[in-house]
């Protein structure tokens, strides 16, 4: 079985109504618990939960630094190609946008490397690509995989769905982490966002995570794009699946990111949800409570001062230096954006920053490092 039979069980109106019913009881009940359920999880992300953020940060907190002690993980993300055959009508890289299109040589790659190694001592690269399985596809990847393995000790990556077999090939080549976001579990509204292309088949996207658990991936980043959907639904059904990941790939490490919806180069689509820093906040103290293991990132996406507040209340990994753009580093440094960067920060400036917290910045990754 996979996640898409599963799915089926969890009726979507059905969960939001459960979590606006949920009482200013049914939070305290949840904080008080050491290992709190699926139920707790969305009394927790509920509005009843917003007068007990304090109380479910100082939770997060103690949680966070049981499991990682005072240190923050580095990494940052190169973007290959902005190259898309998908029209996603939030995304800079849609393929109606009149754009030109990039695709990174090996000499290209191998300049933005340098560039990276000069920012600051990252070891942690995250690869990024637009979904061009014909000009960019399994074979491209690897390729690039194989030229940046020198030069980190962990590497992930962010692009289309794979078959199994296709991220079996990837592991061997040196992969480490696979990240993909379904953007939101609302199956009966995915294709107004997803209208063409591959992204446009839920099932496919939603499989995807089980092909990389039977495939043996070290790591499986999820994550919904906060601004499509209620992002309280979302946010359960995300915890539903994890719970289902989790139990069915249980050696492999997971991560979760909260990506916020950022300006773009196209089509004007507004969210049709705003969330405020305080409910960021909400959703990033519940997953800790709910989950003391799990890793959570916060991109460049977000502002300085907020990035800055979450030290030590929950998020384990920041990017820094970030550029959204193929050879945004070196080579195309004028070239347009994923979507615009919300913390501009030089590395060494988030270091600081980290370090002012009290905290110690790893540029390698942790779970590789304690095999």
């Amino acid at each position: 079985m996979s996640f898409t039979e599963h799915i089926s069980d969890y009726d979507w109106d059905k969960i939001e109504s459960c979590i606006y019913n949920k009482t200013a009881k049914d939070v305290e009940i949840a904080l008080g618990k050491t290992r709190p359920s699926i139920g707790d999880f969305m009394a927790m992300v509920s509005p009843a939960a917003e007068p007990y953020l304090e109380q479910m940060a100082i939770l997060s907190q103690r949680y966070t630094r049981q499991r990682y002690g005072n240190t923050i993980q580095f990494y940052v993300p190169l973007y290959l190609t902005n190259s898309c055959i998908n029209h996603c009508v939030y995304c800079g890289f849609n393929h109606d946008n009149d754009i030109s299109r990039i695709i990174l040589t090996d000499e290209q790659i191998l300049r933005e490397v340098e560039a990276i190694k000069r920012m600051g001592d990252f070891q942690h690269i995250l690869l990024v690509t637009g979904e061009n399985p014909r000009d960019a596809g399994v074979d491209y990847i690897e390729n690039a995989i194989r030229l940046v393995k020198p030069y980190f000790s962990s590497i992930s990556i962010e692009v289309q769905p794979l078959k199994e077999a296709e991220y079996k090939q990837l592991a061997d080549a040196g992969l480490n982490a696979v990240y993909c976001y379904q953007e939101t579990y609302n199956k009966s509204k995915y294709k107004v966002y997803h209208p063409k292309g591959m992204k446009s088949k839920f099932d496919w996207r939603l499989d995807g995570f089980d092909r990389m658990g039977k495939a043996g991936i070290h790591k499986i980043g999820l994550g919904v794009l906060i601004g499509l959907e209620d992002w309280r639904t979302d946010a359960a059904m995300m915890a539903l699946h994890l719970q289902y990941l989790q139990k069915t790939y249980w050696q492999t490490k997971y991560s979760i990111s909260f990506p916020r919806m950022r300006p773009h180069e196209g089509e004007d689509f507004q969210p049709n949800v705003v969330m405020t820093d305080k409910q960021l906040a909400q959703i990033i103290f519940a997953y800790r409570i709910f989950n003391h293991d799990l890793e959570m990132a916060l991109s460049t996406r977000e502002d300085s001062i907020f990035r800055d507040n979450m030290i030590g209340l929950g998020i384990t990994s920041l990017s820094a230096g970030s550029k959204t753009n193929p050879g945004g580093y070196a080579v195309y440094t004028n070239e347009l954006e994923q979507f615009s960067v919300n913390d501009s920060r030089i590395p060494s400036a988030v270091l600081q920053s980290v370090k002012n917290h009290g905290y110690e910045v790893v540029w390698k990754d942790w779970d590789l490092s304690l095999q």
